[in-house]
């Protein structure tokens, strides 16, 4: 089965790209988000203040489907975030190297629009290359 237009979109247009005005037309009004840092918020304009910090944090950021599946109103995705640390992220001063972790999205659709997605993150990965990054400094 393919990944889902609105899933592609989503990764490739607002994270890939940074095109935040594509979450008026992917998103609905009253989006919930949980995103794969631990943030929770409610609503487009949350949403797009997440997506600048973290892309602000790291450069070059990526978001890279590596599994997608769906069924009825909902979707699944297998996914590995990725960028180069240039400002403080997660409490680590930036230190110009790559990092990357993994993650699990879970979409829900509703009326043609992506109306929630909870993700949940491999933080300790994350972390511990953080760490990992910064003690080469």
């Amino acid at each position: 089965m393919s990944t889902p237009r609105l899933v592609e979109a989503f990764y490739s247009r607002i994270w890939n790209s940074g095109d935040l005005a594509a979450s008026d037309e992917l998103l609905s009004e009253g989006f919930l988000f949980r995103g794969s840092l631990g943030a929770e918020m409610h609503g487009r304009e949350a949403f797009r203040e997440y997506v600048q910090s973290v892309r602000t944090a790291l450069k070059e950021y990526r978001c890279d489907i590596l599994d997608c599946i769906s069924e009825g109103n909902e979707a699944f995705a297998r996914m590995r975030f990725s960028g180069l640390h240039v400002s403080p992220f997660r409490g680590f001063a930036p230190t110009g190297k790559e990092v990357y972790w993994q993650a699990a999205a879970l979409f829900g659709f509703n009326g043609g629009v992506i109306s929630k997605l909870w993700v949940l993150g491999d933080l300790a990965g994350l972390d511990s290359l953080l760490k990992a990054n910064a003690s080469l400094e």
